[in-house]
């Protein structure tokens, strides 16, 4: 572990994370893995439903990714043949005539949505009070699955074990002015909308390739909802029709698995049928784009206080304050930054409104 990335931020938010991909769970797997530090297994019952645990019967402790298997909607221990439902609690020891009701394995609340299996993860073992947006249904519009390429698996990204948390990715949706110099666009994006309002929050901006455009006439826009700090989806126009969905989950205190999902619209006269060279182009033009985030990233120092210039301290600081709501402190460590530098925060405060920016105003 280098000091690049460590991040004083806490590593355990409360929050979706992804942990897969649906399909990569098929009826009757056992698939292993390790979030939060814990290991764990993702396992899928005849029925279809995707249930996650901690890895480990509560029996003698053998590790269920390994040998364990799914019997209708059971997973069973391969040491002695425990059986176990969808909540976690032992259903069948077959050399007994009764189970053990008194023992239960820790299970997480998921959902599968968007092409991907999703875990509730807090460390109060609170329940979910958000939920995780719909990549065509929340954005308003009338577009379904059925007008985008299938994206799973031709058009992801999969980088484990990175040393990224998953703040830095949220913050790079308010972070206009690398656009430019990560993304090579010719003019910076202008916000047209910051809510941080909710534990679901919407960040929208739109992208002029054209000398003297106006956000009216903006070429290109993209329009995101973050729920929490592990999950986001984007709607993007003009350019490349597509949706993405970026997910950061936490393996343990010092590195993340970062997935990327892209869905990009059909080409007139492939409204069927699965990803086309076209499309699997497009894709992969998304995804470059989103690797060279990842670069920057994986090799980043979290700064606090940061350096923000005038334009940028409305959104990072509404950013910043918002993703206080997800960490187990409650942001006891913004709260120190905010005491000690009160009179810097104010002056840039002021000088945000001096410009005038919409965004300012709102924050």
């Amino acid at each position: 572990m280098t000091d690049m990335a460590r991040t004083p931020l806490s590593m355990t938010p409360t929050g979706w994370f992804q942990v897969a991909w649906s399909a990569e769970i098929p009826v009757g797997a056992v698939h292993t893995m390790k979030y939060f530090g814990r290991e764990m297994v993702a396992w899928r019952s005849r029925s279809g439903r995707v249930s996650v645990f901690d890895a480990y019967c509560e029996h003698l402790g053998a590790h269920l990714g390994h040998g364990g298997h799914v019997e209708g909607e059971n997973l069973v221990c391969p040491f002695h043949g425990w059986e176990w439902n969808a909540e976690g609690r032992n259903v069948r020891i077959p050399y007994e005539k009764h189970p053990n009701r008194g023992r239960r394995i820790r299970s997480y609340p998921v959902i599968e949505r968007n092409e991907a299996v999703w875990i509730w993860h807090d460390v109060e073992g609170r329940p979910p009070h958000f939920d995780v947006p719909d990549i065509f249904a929340d954005f308003g519009d009338d577009a379904t699955a059925d007008d985008y390429y299938p994206p799973v698996p031709a058009a992801t990204l999969y980088r484990p074990g990175l040393e990224i948390h998953p703040q830095y990715i949220m913050e790079n949706g308010v972070d206009f002015a690398h656009f430019k110099f990560v993304h090579k666009t010719p003019f910076m994006p202008e916000f047209t909308r910051h809510d941080f309002s909710g534990p679901v929050s919407h960040v929208d901006f739109t992208i002029a390739f054209e000398e003297g455009a106006t956000l009216e006439t903006a070429s290109s826009g993209v329009e995101s909802i973050n729920a929490g700090l592990g999950c986001s989806v984007t709607k993007s126009w003009g350019m490349v029709d597509n949706r993405t969905m970026p997910a950061v989950t936490p393996v343990d205190d010092h590195t993340s698995d970062v997935r990327f999902t892209v869905w990009i619209g059909r080409k007139p006269g492939e409204e069927t049928g699965e990803i086309t060279e076209y499309g699997k182009t497009m894709a992969d033009f998304v995804i470059e784009q989103f690797a060279a985030d990842i670069e920057i990233w994986a090799h980043q120092r979290y700064s606090d206080p940061p350096a923000l210039s005038r334009k940028e301290y409305a959104g990072f600081t509404a950013l910043r304050e918002w993703a206080r709501q997800f960490y187990p402190d409650g942001g006891a460590a913004a709260d120190d930054y905010i005491r000690i530098h009160r009179s810097e925060l104010e002056e840039l405060r002021r000088a945000a409104s001096r410009d005038g920016s919409p965004t300012a105003a709102r924050s």
